[in-house]
């Protein structure tokens, strides 16, 4: 393993495992909490459509995916704060869409179908210099969103409160589902479409497990997420497994202990 380390694309794979986990840890709690697993799954979804249309037009895949997959996110959040539809029909709609968009464009992209599988599974070990600066340039941005966690937690916890106390809980709820689509599509080159919601969701859920407060809950979230993306990608390298499926597979053994002292407990 040590051994590993000396070679530079093992080295990329750790630091954007790294990036892409802090980047998920973080967001995770408030994908929990919001109850927006869903949500997850249906920008994974607008991502594929957006790779296909970049195969289609013989272009970067990821850089059509990511205005793609944002305008979907914004599009979602618009007609679940503009008319009496939930989110998830909202969702399941621009779900359905995508897809069919996503089919669309794949079928006239010729000759180019094999590269989707790529994007479809994704690999950590694969990761190129230009993927590490994206994934670090989404990190720095991260930190321009930390001032906005009190205000975005406070919602999370307590929406109707937050609205009365004339925080802009509509103006986050834009910002975040935005945050959350950028994020997912620059953590499509590591776990691929197929497995992205996961990085969105299972640190969270594991963390929701064992933390008392929504602070403990972050934390103990990035903690994981951390944890698991190392733990994934060594794991891949000693038995020859896919990366991000690793990574994920360790991310649910970390929930399965979270669950089962959660049961052996009785509950919190």
């Amino acid at each position: 393993m040590a051994e590993a380390l000396s070679y530079p694309f093992f080295q990329r794979a750790l630091l954007a495992g790294l990036l892409v986990a802090l980047l998920s840890g973080f967001l995770s709690p408030f994908v929990v909490q919001r109850r927006l697993s869903f949500l997850g799954d249906g920008l994974a979804h607008a991502a594929f459509a957006g790779v296909a249309l970049g195969l289609f037009l013989r272009g970067e895949p990821l850089w059509f995916a990511l205005p793609f997959t944002f305008l979907v996110a914004m599009a979602i959040t618009f007609v679940k704060e503009r008319t009496e539809l939930s989110e998830d029909t909202a969702i399941g709609v621009f779900f359905a869409l995508s897809v069919a968009l996503g089919a669309i464009f794949l079928a006239k992209a010729r000759g180019y179908v094999g590269d989707a599988m790529g994007y479809l599974f994704g690999s950590l070990l694969a990761v190129g210099p230009l993927d590490l600066l994206a994934v670090g340039l989404m990190a720095l941005l991260a930190l321009f969103f930390l001032p906005l966690w009190g205000p975005v937690a406070y919602a999370t916890l307590d929406r109707e409160l937050a609205l009365a106390d004339r925080v802009p809980v509509v103006l986050h709820d834009y910002l975040l589902s935005g945050f959350l689509a950028v994020s997912l599509v620059l953590a499509v080159k590591v776990v691929g479409l197929i497995l992205v919601a996961a990085f969105l969701v299972i640190p969270g859920a594991a963390a929701r497990l064992w933390a008392r407060t929504f602070a403990g809950m972050t934390l103990l979230s990035l903690l994981l997420a951390l944890l698991s993306t190392l733990g994934g990608l060594f794991l891949s390298l000693a038995l020859d497994w896919p990366s991000g499926a690793s990574v994920v597979i360790f991310q649910a053994l970390l929930f399965g202990l979270a669950l089962a002292k959660t049961g052996l407990s009785g509950g919190k």
